[in-house]
């Protein structure tokens, strides 16, 4: 943390010198009480004294002129915002072997749930896309920051959705990157920030070359962030034989920049989708946050209020 105006710290010297005021007047008080001699009557005549609860106001109070110093110095820190026009395209393998239950109940349908959750996570004003893809892609969703719209999109994702048999990684990957360049009139001059993210249990089998579209993200400055999800295991109709294999993700996510994971299970996805939810899209800026201080010092500002009113019927 950083301050604008550092020098207004220098108030809180006049805060401690208050604090310690308090302690030396309560120590005063405490020796004059001991003055009278007869302790048995003092304790008839004298009120009950509050004990702990009369130092509570103080403390509150000094605790807020504490903070309002604070803020007052105009402290900034490093945030974490959205970028403005940040994109995600999520694409999800539809092919047949993504029926393999070595996952429960499926792959498939494990596969999306954990995007569906991922999508609901990401920031409001993301643009959030989603494709599908089998023997080729298809656009399931364009980049919306409509998320009942996704979440609709991702319920549509069914095996075969995506036409012919096979798994198309590149095809996957380059019709991502065409709904980037045409998100908006900017975009085909000024590609938005974006990335890419691929879950697919198989390496390529149809369409172009994973390399080629690896290389078209890469100048677009698009990273791709891909998911082998799926256990050595896997089998459909019980007896075929679906291994999962990651070896084309792992070469595109590394050829782009972007980041690979492997998940045998539900919660390795899910983790995996936190993992990249916590790192698209952002950028960091220096922020006032004097108001956090103002705040909470207003708020102590109330509770001294509240405590003396309830315990000694008037305002500290």
């Amino acid at each position: 943390m950083t301050w604008e105006s550092p020098q207004r710290l220098w108030l809180l010297a006049a805060v401690v010198a208050m604090a310690v005021a308090y302690v030396v007047m309560q120590r005063r008080r405490s020796r004059y009480a001991v003055r009278f001699t007869n302790l048995k009557l003092l304790d008839r005549v004298a009120p009950k004294r509050p004990a702990w609860r009369r130092h509570v106001p103080a403390g509150l109070f000094l605790a807020m002129l504490g903070l309002l110093v604070v803020g007052f110095a105009r402290p900034t820190a490093e945030v974490r915002v959205p970028r403005e026009r940040a994109t995600v395209l999520v694409a999800v393998d539809v092919s047949r072997s993504m029926l393999a239950d070595d996952v429960a109940p499926d792959r498939l349908s494990a596969a999306k749930a954990a995007a569906d959750e991922f999508v609901t996570n990401l920031p409001e004003q993301f643009n959030v896309g989603l494709v599908g893809f089998a023997g080729s892609a298809s656009v399931f969703v364009p980049p919306v920051t409509d998320r009942a719209a996704v979440t609709a999109g991702i319920s549509r994702l069914t095996e075969g959705a995506a036409g012919r048999a096979g798994t198309a990684i590149g095809d996957a990957i380059a019709t991502s990157l065409d709904q980037i360049r045409t998100l908006d009139a900017q975009a085909g001059e000024d590609t938005p920030p974006a990335r890419v993210v691929v879950l697919s249990d198989g390496a390529n089998t149809a369409g172009q070359d994973p390399d080629q579209a690896a290389t078209l993200a890469g100048e677009l400055g698009v990273p791709v962030d891909a998911i082998s999800f799926g256990t050595e295991a896997g089998t459909i109709e019980g007896s075929q034989a679906v291994p999962v294999d990651g070896e084309t993700l792992r070469a595109v996510a590394q050829a782009t920049g972007g980041n690979y994971f492997e998940a045998a299970n539900a919660d390795e996805l899910r983790a995996a989708y936190a993992d990249i939810e916590s790192s698209v899209g952002y950028e960091t800026e220096t922020q006032d946050v004097s108001a956090r201080f103002i705040g909470i010092g207003l708020a102590l500002a109330a509770l001294a209020a509240i405590a003396s009113l309830f315990w000694f019927a008037r305002l500290p």
